[in-house]
């Protein structure tokens, strides 16, 4: 089904269709491999993650496997452009079943763009290796960001997985929890490459007309482990909804949970 011609229907807000940055492009954010021993350690990282100064973050890390400090910091000063009171929460989460401690990372911020408010959320759980007092690897368990717009929270939920086998299919739903009840609504999911992830850019998408309440699609994984991100948007007359969330795609049964 073709596009819905939007500038047809007042309802329907006319904004740029295109998705925030990607989570992983989004979240500077970490979290220590070796056990925390003191809970100064996450509130330096914290207050480092806040500190608008475009050094903040030299002192606590170095360049190792899934971390590079010059595109952390261009990662956090893309998103606090985009987002000028953007704010990092880290705390500690639960242990991964092989017993490394984890971190869950929050961050929020809202712009104004015309008449529409929108407001970002973004959640990561990492696993980070240190060297003495530095953090000096990196390791994303889960990822996803969310940007809303109207007065109130459209009602959807995000039944995607965490984690799937290589070579499988798998589906990616989004449902709205409420009936349409007649509005027009329009919707679009398409995977984020990992080109795109890297220049801080996100996919164009050919909104179409949603019939049954939702996006419904059926995937197939890579053959090799790795990620998959998928970029998400609904267009709805009570707001508009975007989203991310990376799916971690894995060899082994017993990687599926960690």
């Amino acid at each position: 089904m073709g596009a819905p011609n939007l500038k047809a229907n007042p309802a329907l807000p006319i904004v740029s269709l295109r998705l925030p940055l990607p989570a992983a492009a989004a979240l500077a954010t970490l979290v220590m491999a070796t056990p925390l021993r003191a809970a100064p350690t996450l509130e330096a990282l914290q207050a480092a993650l806040n500190n608008p100064g475009p050094s903040a973050l030299a002192g606590l890390v170095e360049a190792g496997p899934g971390l590079d400090p010059t595109r952390l910091e261009q990662r956090r000063a893309a998103l606090r452009e985009r987002f000028p009171d953007a704010r990092w929460s880290v705390s500690a989460g639960a242990p991964l079943r092989d017993g490394r401690p984890t971190a869950e990372v929050l961050v929020t911020g809202s712009r104004q763009d015309g008449p529409h408010r929108f407001r970002f959320e973004a959640r990561q759980l990492l696993v980070l290796g240190s060297s003495g007092n530095r953090f000096n690897s990196q390791d994303v368990i889960r990822e996803s960001s969310l940007l809303r717009s109207g007065e109130t929270d459209l009602a959807v939920s995000w039944l995607v997985p965490d984690a799937v086998l290589t070579g499988q299919r798998y589906d990616l739903d989004v449902v709205l929890d409420d009936p349409l009840d007649g509005a027009l609504a329009a919707g679009a999911i398409k995977p984020v490459s990992p080109e795109e992830q890297q220049r801080f850019q996100s996919p164009n998408l050919s909104l179409e007309a949603l019939s049954g309440g939702g996006l419904f699609k059926t995937v197939q994984a890579p053959y090799q482990p790795g990620v998959q991100t998928w970029g998400v948007l609904l267009v709805h007359p009570k707001g508009i909804v975007s989203a991310t969330k990376q799916v971690r795609v894995v060899a082994d049964k017993a990687n599926l949970s960690l």
